[in-house]
């Protein structure tokens, strides 16, 4: 069901994102590959004109250690988890049914590239972005002389996009009837709302 499981569309990687922004950074030691650095940081992904996705921005604290691997070796792995949950048989509706586990992932392999100028750009959008449902958004601006002592320790960064890859196990491959059955039972309604949009990737 592999091939099943990755028929998903640039609109698919850019709701995901969106809406599940925090991405695992994964990094190769400069020096020995099995030296492995990881980062969770949220990004913002940008597309252009025909909805393709482009470059991520985001912002680095430069007092982490995978700050010089990435400067030193740009290129990283950025993993992107939506939705997911378990799924019991007593969901499925079926005693002879084996549980499984729903979900839905995008991996991004970019190079990292660094620069101060992006800093603030990068710094206003992701608390835009993750204020933008509050009734009264909050924003930078209310931390007043606190911003650039806050500031000087993160440096923003745009990761030039190489390849992308999704994997959408979302029960693309059950019947109508285990399918509605797992749907009226979990609880879980993103991942819910998910399945149903997946669904017409078949």
């Amino acid at each position: 069901m592999a091939d099943l499981f990755s028929k998903w569309t640039y609109a698919d990687i850019r709701d995901l994102i969106t809406d599940y922004p925090m991405a695992s950074i994964i990094s190769a030691g400069v020096t020995d590959s099995a030296d492995i650095s990881v980062s969770e940081m949220p990004m913002l992904l940008d597309i252009d004109a025909d909805g393709l996705p482009v470059s991520l921005l985001g912002h680095f604290p430069l007092r982490n250690p995978h700050y010089a691997v990435l400067k030193e070796q740009p290129r990283a792995v950025f993993n992107f988890h939506g939705p997911n949950d378990y799924v019991s048989p007593a969901y499925a509706g079926k005693s002879d049914w084996a549980p499984t586990w729903n979900f839905a992932t995008v991996r991004i392999v970019a190079d990292v590239y660094f620069d101060d100028a992006l800093t603030d750009e990068a710094l206003e959008r992701v608390v835009a972005h993750m204020e933008r449902n509050q009734q009264e958004p909050w924003n930078l601006s209310a931390l007043g002389a606190r911003y650039e002592k806050l500031r000087s320790g993160v440096m923003g960064f745009r990761a030039q996009i190489r390849s992308v890859s999704g994997r959408f196990k979302l029960g693309q491959d059950e019947n109508d009837t285990v399918f509605e059955s797992i749907l009226n039972q979990h609880s879980n309604d993103p991942l819910c709302q998910w399945m149903i949009r997946m669904r017409g990737r078949q």
